[in-house]
């Protein structure tokens, strides 16, 4: 099944998207949106032209596992992204989630506006990647 990971931000989302076998977690695109009930319109719409089974949000928790006012704007989103789909949508832990992206950007030797332009969909990734590999473990 194809799942979309979403990193939530206040002016720019990043999405990805896996392949149908669950292996693959790819980058897929930056969403620029302020407005919430345009930007989930968006991803609604990604959901359905993408055949997106299962919907990720990236969570924010603070390091000490404590939940603070990101986290909580995240679960908001959630929260309505869920009454604008017909798939499930999960909350996952993204701790330290963009500072991966970023080195696996300077790893890319991606810099400057190519850089700025894509973290948040690399992000996204990192996000799914974990959820793929939780999801593969705990079949097992």
């Amino acid at each position: 099944m194809r799942i979309m990971a979403v990193d939530y931000g206040d002016s720019r989302t990043g999405l990805a998207i896996c392949d149908m076998s669950e292996t693959l977690a790819s980058p897929y695109s930056v969403i620029h949106e302020k407005n919430t009930d345009m930007l989930i319109k968006k991803i609604a719409a990604e959901a359905v032209e993408n055949e997106i089974a299962e919907i990720i949000v990236g969570n924010p928790v603070n390091m000490n596992g404590t939940r603070g006012a990101s986290s909580e704007k995240c679960v908001k989103f959630a929260d309505k992204l869920t009454k604008s789909v017909r798939v499930p949508v999960l909350m996952w832990d993204e701790r330290s989630t963009t500072v991966l992206a970023n080195t696996l950007l300077n790893e890319a030797d991606k810099r400057g506006k190519k850089r700025k332009s894509i973290v948040d969909a690399a992000a996204a990734a990192v996000i799914l990647e974990g959820y793929l590999s939780y999801r593969k473990n705990k079949v097992r």
